[in-house]
């Protein structure tokens, strides 16, 4: 049964929109104003919120901004209701991020169609698309679709990088986002010595390039090809289309970047105070996390060189060489030319921890 919160300061409106979705088998919680709705709604995580603008203490712009401010809350579908029909207040709410709007007063069908229809798009938007192109494409399409675009591009462009080879540099001004079809890709940046430093690792599946986007500065570093590469380039006029028009993408995205974030200050946490063979045993486990899937291997087995490695783990090549070195003497790896196999996965974990 969908959950629906619905605000609401009159109490007869209340009462009756309650009534009519109660009907309708959904399971209702109302709340009297703006303030007990947000703490209902951050609470609950209902499937759909139902609110009006003008009310005293918060009015429903005050509560719809709350909302979309915390992660756990900003993607859920949101309705305003209101008595005024201008087309400023419809302007606004659209802008701020509203998802649908209904002018007091309606009828029972009015209410329920435009529920039913954003609960449909909701669930279509949160659908978990395939991590390769064609799921990329379907992820746009319906985007597409639920917001009405009128421009979206259809056949998006796919160029393929060779090994090595660089997808966009540091300093660089962004222009699209990417999304990596096939292959592996690393961000990277420099220090003022010219020594390397691997900020990001990324499979099939993955966005990367954004960030850049959302902050609207050059890149902060640059995007590399590990091996042979196929990257779709997505122009950012369709990114910010997308991210503007529809809170569920924006919700998936803020998600990517709190992720992003919470993985670069563990990073350096460690670089900090581990020493290099945790941070080697680190290196290795987290080389695993992110292409054990893609790769398909039991035991866990990589290509990569060894100044990669270095500068995820933030020493010397020659450091790594030693440890590597000594990781194979303890058996816990196997090492053939640039290939690393993981084969006492649970030793290398008791020492990263």
């Amino acid at each position: 049964m969908k959950k629906i919160l619905l605000i609401e300061d009159n109490p007869e409106m209340r009462e009756n929109t309650a009534e009519i979705l109660e009907l309708a088998k959904y399971q209702v919680t109302t709340a009297p104003n703006g303030k007990e709705g947000v703490k209902l709604a951050q609470t609950l995580k209902p499937d759909l919120i139902i609110c009006d603008i003008m009310m005293p203490e918060l009015d429903g712009y005050g509560v719809l901004h709350m909302l979309s401010m915390d992660p756990e809350t900003s993607s859920i579908p949101f309705i305003f209701l209101t008595a005024k029909a201008e087309k400023s207040d419809y302007r606004k709410g659209m802008t701020m991020g509203a998802d649908d709007y209904l002018t007091k007063p309606f009828d029972d069908m009015e209410l329920l169609s435009a529920v039913e229809t954003r609960l449909k798009k909701s669930e279509k938007i949160r659908a978990n698309f395939s991590k390769d192109l064609n799921g990329l494409n379907q992820f746009f399409s319906e985007a597409r679709h639920l917001d009405d675009l009128k421009k979206l591009s259809e056949n998006r462009k796919v160029k393929t990088f060779r090994k090595k080879e660089t997808i966009y540099s540091e300093g660089a001004f962004p222009n699209s986002m990417y999304f990596l079809a096939k292959g592996k890709v690393k961000t990277c940046r420099n220090n003022e010595d010219g020594k390397e430093f691997i900020t990001g690792l990324f499979n099939e599946g993955d966005f990367f390039g954004y960030l850049a986007l959302l902050e609207d500065e050059p890149y902060a570093d640059s995007a590399i090809a590990l091996e042979d590469a196929e990257v779709c380039v997505i122009p950012k006029e369709d990114f910010f289309a997308l991210l503007n028009t529809n809170r569920e993408v924006s919700s998936r995205f803020i998600k990517m970047l709190s992720d992003d974030i919470k993985e670069k200050e563990e990073r350096l946490i460690k670089l900090a105070y581990n020493s290099v063979r945790k941070r080697v045993s680190e290196a290795l486990l987290m080389l695993e996390n992110h292409y054990s899937e893609k790769e398909n291997a039991e035991p866990f087995s990589m290509a990569i060189s060894r100044d990669d490695l270095a500068n995820i783990v933030g020493t010397a090549s020659e450091t790594v060489i030693r440890t590597l070195s000594d990781f194979k003497e303890e058996k816990l790896i196997e090492i053939k030319g640039s290939r690393i196999t993981i084969i006492n996965r649970e030793k290398l974990v008791k020492m990263k921890n």
